[in-house]
């Protein structure tokens, strides 16, 4: 014990306790896939009896993976990427990887920025949210060769690899179900589309409903709010404190629909039957809402798991070509929608 407190133990150590080569002990940090389990038990064991601590500069240095991927998202202030970012995290987790992560606050000039740091302390591999990046970035992640990865929006033309969702079909599934229930006078509060393929792709797909059923949206109605339930709030309030109000609002994800719920319950109004409203994720808590949120589902652990699964074999080389596929979404017909009676009769 006093060797151990009064000298940094090294992989010797390690592979002495576990009854195991040096080489054994690398290969389980770095290709822990090719490493028998109950050997890899033994070696954590003995790491965390021993207090190991690998040195992660020396190792890239010689050319050895950092074991790091670096992840960037517009906002952690939501629950919106909690949890496509912790499925990601699990599914790289599983060959032996570390996510870092930082948000760039949908600034995509600060995105760059973070890339060239995440670049600089020699990650292996980079995760961007969504298909808006700008062209430095993009020669960025092209010049150093690096593997990378976009997640949630997906683009079959893509630059990058791509996992994720059809948000221009979200759109319309979201505002087709309003129109289906014979709502004709509908407002709409989306999230700022400059910078954003995921709200303009919404957006684009809702308009497209609303225009091939012969509704216009009066330009009162139509909103721009951020990524936040108090100014979704104030958006919503707008909306609703004229006489002429709509019967329904099509909101660009869950987060906004929050903000004109309680927008709703400050004007007195009943939800569904003085006011419809729709959102776009199902995000954790939309389901447990009074009444529950009626919402286009975003499949988002199965694109953290598929992302982390592909850029993770990208990194190891089992990948080579570029990757894009889309995942599944649907509606979720729940509490805050219901038939226009007074426009269907």
């Amino acid at each position: 014990m006093a060797d151990i407190k009064t000298n940094k133990v090294d992989i010797f150590a390690v592979a002495k306790r576990a009854g195991v080569s040096i080489s054994t002990v690398s290969r389980s940090f770095n290709h822990p896939d090719l490493v028998n389990p109950t050997t890899r038990k033994k070696i954590d064991t003995a790491v965390r009896k021993l207090g190991y601590i690998r040195n992660r500069a020396a190792q890239t240095m010689h050319g050895i993976r950092s074991g790091t991927i670096g992840l960037v998202v517009p906002t952690i202030d939501h629950a919106i990427f909690a949890e496509v970012i912790q499925a990601f995290s699990d599914s790289v987790d599983e060959h032996g990887f570390t996510i870092l992560v930082a948000s760039h606050g949908y600034d995509l000039q600060r995105e760059y920025t973070v890339l060239r740091k995440f670049l600089e302390h020699r990650v292996d591999g980079l995760a961007l949210i969504g298909q808006d990046h700008s062209e430095e970035t993009y020669n960025l992640i092209e010049r150093q060769d690096i593997p990378a990865i976009s997640i949630w929006n997906y683009n079959k033309t893509s630059r990058l690899s791509c996992v994720g969702a059809d948000n221009a079909l979200a759109g319309r599934l979201a505002a087709q179900h309003l129109v289906d229930l014979d709502h004709r006078e509908i407002g709409i509060i989306f999230p700022r589309a400059i910078d954003n393929d995921r709200a303009r792709d919404r957006r684009s797909g809702a308009q497209s409903a609303l225009s091939a059923a012969g509704i216009s949206v009066p330009s009162h109605w139509d909103i721009e709010s951020p990524y936040s339930i108090a100014e979704a709030k104030v958006a919503a309030l707008q909306i609703l404190a004229s006489p002429h109000r709509p019967t329904a609002i099509l909101c660009g994800n869950d987060v906004l629909a929050v903000g004109v719920l309680y927008a709703a319950r400050r004007c007195n109004l009943r939800i569904p039957d003085d006011i419809s409203i729709v959102g776009i994720g199902d995000f954790k808590g939309s389901r447990e809402m009074e009444p529950g949120l009626t919402t286009v589902r975003l499949p988002a652990r199965n694109i953290g798991q598929l992302a982390g699964k592909h850029l993770s074999q990208s990194i190891i080389g089992n990948l080579s070509a570029p990757t894009r596929i889309t995942c599944d979404i649907e509606l979720v017909i729940r509490g805050t929608c219901k038939q226009n009676y007074e426009e269907a009769y």
